[in-house]
């Protein structure tokens, strides 16, 4: 497999670009796919079989099971560090290791339904809160360890993007697959 085929399937819908702001427009747009996300979700797993939620979307990658369960943990932390710059000045937020999580075993066994429901309710929540900003909340920080300061206008950006990454992974094994 070439290095272009392998990025292919490790960034379906290309890397997160956040070289430019966002625009109000755009913050609607990802707004939309967050809270549409659960559901888009639960429809590319329906009726997959233990066997398919057992297979990795790409070699060395997780299995879509690990991959469904990845997103409630993902979102979870990414709501979290939100509220906490909501509520804080520039707090500075703990980083997870997402590798190992996946690799626990209620991501490696649990069922999906489990991690659905928990992305659904998350994602109403959310969803609220993010309707409800200002514009001057939407430029509120954090602070990343590893990845610097972060605004929650760009971070919106991020996790709908996340999102529609993990999704893909699922749709395009999928159509590989013949699903």
């Amino acid at each position: 497999m070439s290095n272009e085929e392998s990025e292919q399937l490790r960034y379906p819908i290309g890397k997160f670009d956040v070289s430019q702001p966002l625009t109000d427009e755009q913050i609607e747009q990802h707004i939309l796919s967050i809270a549409g996300l659960p559901a888009r979700l639960q429809e590319a797993v329906a009726n997959m079989t233990q066997e398919q939620l057992d297979t990795p979307y790409r070699e060395g990658g997780w299995t879509v099971r690990q991959v469904i369960h990845h997103l409630p943990d993902s979102h979870l932390n990414g709501y979290t560090r939100q509220k906490l710059a909501l509520t804080e000045n520039a707090p500075t937020i703990r980083p997870y290791n997402e590798g190992e999580w996946a690799n626990l075993t209620d991501s490696q066994q649990g069922a999906p339904e489990i991690s659905l429901a928990l992305l659904t309710a998350l994602h109403q929540r959310w969803v609220l809160l993010l309707k409800s900003l200002q514009p001057e909340q939407l430029e509120r920080k954090f602070i990343h360890p590893e990845n610097g300061e972060q605004r929650i206008r760009e971070h919106i950006g991020l996790y709908a993007w996340h999102g529609e990454h993990h999704l893909a992974h699922i749709t395009e094994l999928k159509k590989r697959k013949g699903w």
